[in-house]
């Protein structure tokens, strides 16, 4: 066994792991302890500054200067009381990671002497640089300035010692540089249009809020091997690793016992989550051996944003005390499921109504369907647009493979609701409603609550189901930031919405009665949006003939996926609905090639490495061996018994020969065509050279490298091997 597989085994075998002993407290004792949000300003706050931060919270009203101050003051003085010294301004930038840049709260006011002070306008507004962050080309290295804004919906927190204030971040322009900008303009316009349509139900509607819970799945491996694993530590993914005797076949590991080191790790990431706000409740292993998914309660889409991305980071901040690391990349390891970040998305009104949820009125059911149909329309208008949201080079590991969703964009509702819209389709007449059309229609409609939230079965091959209160976004990748997809889906939702209103209200002019006027309309949508719904295995070869009989797009690489953003339609949606300018569509379509690229260029040049520096050097030492081996029989024996007698170690070196040779050729041949990519200075172009030309010799690498794996002494191989990362205890 080699040096570093010994002390990491050794590590692993004489650990104990310490977790934070919370005492007899219960969670809700401490829950939101560390966060700054609306029941902590009124303690802190004077009436009339807490008015306007909850106006701000609730309605976006603007925060006035004056005002800024007294919430300044009271956000320090809380936040040193909470022991921190720091304060920062947090935010989104395309990096997909989040940022901070931190700064005291002391001011010098003399020799000796100073102050602890934080006002209003270092609240609201800072200044990091826009150019060292990618922005698409909207920023130039010699133009840097960028700001931060204080975004009040999001509670600020404390971690630490340091204060964090979620932000917004902009370039000097004007144009958005992060992913929460376009998430709140989304949202806004979602929550506008939303409140309007349930007007025609209940004027009691003032406000609409789109609601989302993810579920965050990931990997554990122990600390030890994985700093063995320069794939791991470089890009999150073992590109090497023969398929281990036992991986996830015997399905004993879903739901299974949670090994003591992992609750250990746990209790601790859910404590601090706690601490924070963060509405952990649910945890459990998936299926694939080592792999974990925690979930929290559902929350407005923007904070529960920024939870799942403080997670991510509480997550990994934990797992290094217990001598873990967390794998967040959506297949790190072949042959065994991947990780997603299941988006679980809804509407709720001000008066406590889910509108995704059905009722127990024909008339309540009659907005549910409203909203039902529509986002499934909505759905089927922008299928692309939906994939490209969740379009990565991790994610093209995963999408279609082991339990995980297809590129093709469907929508699963399940048998009853089919049954139900196949129904409706049919029933309303093209002109006016007879009295017993409509009385028909209101008894259809008025069983809907008969259809209870389990009373249809899940279809986890199903990348947009249908869950019986919400829909499930089922394909985001476990390292996206939520803030992609939900601005792509809140986006098509309000433009949707917004269409269906001028058709009812069109129809309304026209003579038509309400309900008769959107159950017209609804009967449109249903026949209009008909191929985008489909209610069978996902997984199956089938699908994907279907699929292109019905003319659905089955985009199955980030680069072609991200040529959806290039189009005049997706650009005149953005732009219309405030979103998105031009230039801002333009500079993300960039800024997601150039990380495409970057990211399988690091794999290649990761997995040339490995090949050169690790395996083959392996290989070669243990044919050396055999050759010896071999070389004494022969010698010992003599003659043709001789030759007969090392027939298995001559036919193992040949064997090994052929892979050691072959893996050599497939690496050279990959670093021609990233040679040839890298001079390639378009970006579109570059990123289809990487993944058509480079991308694809990954697969003939991996290979002779894993064939390999099997025939060397496992005292010689170089590194971990995939049962000893899943097996970890």
């Amino acid at each position: 066994m080699s040096n570093s597989r010994k002390s990491a085994l050794d590590e692993v075998l004489h650990r104990e792991a310490n977790h934070v002993d919370t005492g007899s407290r219960r969670v809700s004792e401490y829950f939101g302890e560390n966060t700054f949000h609306l029941d902590k300003m009124r303690e802190c706050l004077t009436e009339e500054a807490y008015k306007v931060v909850k106006s701000a919270v609730e309605h976006g009203t603007p925060v006035d200067r004056l005002h800024a101050d007294q919430i300044a003051t009271a956000m320090k003085d809380w936040a040193i009381s909470k022991g921190a010294t720091h304060y920062t301004h947090w935010f989104q930038p395309l990096t997909g990671s989040t940022a901070e840049k931190h700064d005291g709260f002391f001011k010098p006011i003399g020799p000796g002497k100073a102050i602890e002070r934080f006002e209003g306008e270092l609240l609201v507004q800072q200044e990091p640089d826009a150019s060292s962050f990618p922005n698409g080309g909207i920023r130039n290295t010699f133009e840097a300035r960028g700001y931060t804004a204080w975004d009040p919906s999001s509670p600020a927190f404390v971690i630490g010692k340091t204060l964090c204030i979620p932000t917004i971040f902009i370039a000097y322009t004007g144009e958005a540089l992060d992913y929460k900008m376009p998430l709140i303009k989304a949202l806004s316009a979602v929550e506008k249009i939303a409140k309007d349509v349930c007007q025609y139900f209940d004027k009691n509607v003032t406000n609409v809020k789109a609601t989302l819970g993810w579920e965050q799945e990931y990997f554990l491996v122990d600390t030890a091997l994985y700093n063995a694993r320069p794939d791991l530590m470089m890009t999150g993914r073992a590109v090497f690793g023969h398929s281990p005797a036992k991986g996830q076949q015997l399905d004993d590991h879903y739901f299974g016992s949670i090994p003591e080191r992992v609750t250990a790790f746990m209790r601790d990431f859910e404590y601090e989550s706690h601490l924070l706000g963060i509405p952990v409740t649910t945890r459990h292993n998936e299926v694939a051996p080592n792999q974990f998914e925690c979930a929290p309660m559902f929350e407005e889409v923007n904070v529960a944003n920024d939870h799942n991305l403080l997670l991510m980071d509480v997550m990994e901040k934990t797992a290094a005390k217990h001598n873990f690391r967390v794998l967040l990349h959506e297949k790190p390891f072949a042959g065994i499921n991947g990780s997603g970040k299941h988006n679980n998305w809804s509407l709720g009104t001000n008066t406590g109504v889910n509108l995704l949820q059905p009722g127990k009125n024909p008339k309540s059911n009659l907005r549910f369907l409203t909203f039902f149909v529509n986002t499934i329309m909505a759905i089927h208008k922008n299928a692309d647009l939906l994939r490209a949201s969740i379009a990565s080079a991790g994610n093209d590991h995963r999408l279609g493979a082991n339990e995980a969703p297809p590129a093709i964009i469907s929508v699963f509702i399940g048998s009853q609701l089919t049954k139900m819209l196949d129904d409706l389709e049919k029933s309303i007449s093209a002109g006016k409603m007879t009295p017993e059309a409509k009385t028909e229609l209101k008894l259809n409609i008025g069983k809907i609550p008969q259809i209870l939230l389990d009373n249809t079965d899940r279809n986890r091959t199903s990348p947009f189901a249908f869950t019986g209160n919400k829909f499930e976004f089922r394909a985001v990748g476990s390292t996206a930031n939520c803030a992609q997809a939900m601005t792509v889906l809140n986006t098509i939702m309000a433009e949707q919405l917004e269409e269906f209103k001028q058709n009812v209200d069109a129809r309304i002019e026209s003579g038509d009665k309400r309900d008769e006027a959107i159950l017209k309309e609804l009967q449109k949508l249903i026949a209009a949006s008909k191929k985008i719904r489909f209610e069978g295995n996902g997984y199956g070869d089938e699908w994907v003939k279907e699929a292109e009989k019905r003319g659905l797009s089955n985009l199955k690489d980030t680069p072609r996926a991200l040529d959806v953003f290039g189009r005049k339609e997706v650009k005149e949606l953005f732009d219309t609905m405030g979103v998105l300018s031009p230039v801002e569509l333009e500079a993300r379509h960039e800024i997601e090639l150039e990380n495409y690229i970057l990211k399988i260029q690091i794999e290649a040049r990761i997995m040339g490495d490995i090949a050169k520096n690790h395996i083959m050097p392996a290989a070669i030492k243990y044919q050396n061996t055999l050759i010896d081996n071999a070389r004494g029989v022969m010698e010992v024996v003599g003659g043709k018994e001789g030759q007969e007698a090392a027939r298995t170690q001559i036919n193992f070196i040949k064997s090994i020969s052929k892979h050691i040779n072959g893996l050599n050729d497939k690496v050279n041949d990959m670093i021609e065509e990233r040679k040839k990519a890298n001079l390639i200075e378009d970006a579109r172009e570059k990123a289809y050279a990487y993944c058509d030309n480079v991308k694809a010799k990954f697969d003939d690498i991996r290979y002779h490298a894993d064939k390999l794996e099997i025939m060397v002494d496992d005292n010689i191989w170089p590194l971990p091997k995939l049962r000893e990362l899943l097996f970890t205890k």
